[in-house]
């Protein structure tokens, strides 16, 4: 039987390189993301499937749901990002309550709304794999904080899934160039701060990832879990 993947945030970066090299290897691909356009210019492209909806909307998660498969293989919560990057600075405490509610809602709620709704689809032996990042490590603010929320979800995910087989996993990048995350936020003494973070002086790049996420989904990952795991040419080690 052929295995089936979800992908959210699969339109663009490191969601799109998941969902490429998860299709290469022979997985029915479903991509999802809030940009019709860009997904199903992505699906095409791949072979893929997409289905079109914001991962952190109760709602539009319930709506798309017969849409999505009804069986889950592997299930890749990639959707996020640092909402700060778009947003003014905040005024006042509702300001700050609301800056920070938007990186919770987009980052840590999207992947427990998302793997809530499909839970019930996950085959034995499934896989969750959601992308954090080394700021759930290293902070700063609430992107940071949202991220930290992640591997602490993620641990008891896997304990209330492991007797399926079930594993749940983290995989916590750093500073990954060709990506949309940083729009035009990056300044070049920025990145290079980030590069010298680093033990192999040079960025990552969203096909390394997927590389690491590919091996989190196959059968031979069956005894990862509950885990997270830092790619970031030693980045982490710098703090």
């Amino acid at each position: 039987m052929t295995r089936t993947a979800v992908v959210t945030g699969g339109g663009t970066g490191i969601g799109r390189a998941v969902a490429a090299l998860l299709t290469d290897a022979g997985l029915d691909v479903v991509i999802t993301g809030r940009r019709e356009g860009v997904l199903a210019e992505t699906a095409a492209t791949l072979g893929a499937r997409a289905v079109a909806f914001d991962a952190s909307d109760p709602a539009q998660i319930e709506a798309a749901l017969p849409a999505l498969p009804g069986r889950v293989d592997v299930l890749v919560n990639n959707a996020g990002g640092n909402t700060d990057r778009s947003r003014p600075a905040p005024d006042g405490l509702a300001g700050v309550r609301d800056a920070w509610l938007a990186n919770l809602e987009a980052n840590l709620l999207s992947a427990v709304l998302v793997t809530t709704a499909l839970t019930p689809r996950l085959a034995d032996g499934a896989r969750v794999i959601t992308v954090g990042s080394i700021a759930g490590a290293r902070g700063p603010g609430s992107y940071g904080a949202a991220k930290a929320g992640v591997v602490a979800w993620t641990a008891g995910l896997a304990a209330e899934l492991g007797a399926r087989g079930v594993t749940a996993n983290v995989v916590a990048p750093g500073l990954i160039e060709d990506t949309e995350f940083f729009g035009d936020t990056l300044t070049e003494e920025r990145r290079r701060w980030n590069i010298d973070q680093t033990a192999n002086g040079r960025a990552g790049t969203p096909a390394e990832v997927a590389a690491l996420v590919a091996f989190l989904a196959s059968p031979e990952a069956g005894h990862i879990t509950g885990q997270t795991l830092h790619i970031n040419g030693g980045a982490y080690l710098g703090r």
